[in-house]
């Protein structure tokens, strides 16, 4: 099996069963909107279920819209990151594990809107009374590898096989 192959199928595993074992956990010891300090003024664990996107984007849209919306996104996002990783050189490890991350995120959040039409969050930060939107493993496994991912493009100056960013 290609490197590059293993380095996917670890990381999704990985970020699925942190993804779904925190989301259980959290929804099965807490009641919905129930909170406790982490670290008082900084950082919480506040049960939520968010019926938008990420950090509450949509969050006003109707159910049935953002239903079939999510969904749709979500399946053609997962089905471009199997294609980029398929095209992947194995001597790009990094390059396969961002985008392995953002697939356990696309999946761990894609998983919760269809079994319960809204993800679970329950990562809260804050400072006083300013509050960043909830969020859980699989926002947090997105945003790491997008991080990543621009890392490799923009300052390391790296190319996506089959995406040409960079001419010279």
């Amino acid at each position: 099996m290609k490197r590059k192959y293993i380095i996917s199928s670890i990381t999704l595993i990985i970020i699925l069963l942190l993804d779904r074992g925190t989301k259980l956990y959290v929804s099965s010891i807490m009641s919905l909107h129930d909170s406790f300090p982490v670290i008082d003024g900084f950082f919480s664990i506040t049960y939520i279920r968010n019926p938008g996107a990420a950090f509450g984007f949509l969050a006003n849209a109707s159910h049935a819209f953002l239903s079939l919306f999510f969904v749709v996104v979500s399946a053609i996002a997962i089905v471009l990151l199997l294609l980029l990783i398929k095209n992947m050189k194995d001597e790009q490890p990094l390059f396969t594990f961002s985008l392995s991350l953002i697939l356990g995120g696309a999946v761990g959040n894609l998983i919760d809107r269809v079994c319960y039409g809204e993800v679970i969050d329950f990562l809260d930060l804050h400072l006083m009374s300013y509050h960043w939107p909830a969020f859980n493993v699989a926002d947090t496994s997105i945003t790491v590898g997008a991080v990543i991912l621009v890392y490799q493009l923009i300052v390391k100056k790296r190319e996506v096989p089959g995406v040409q960013i960079f001419k010279e």
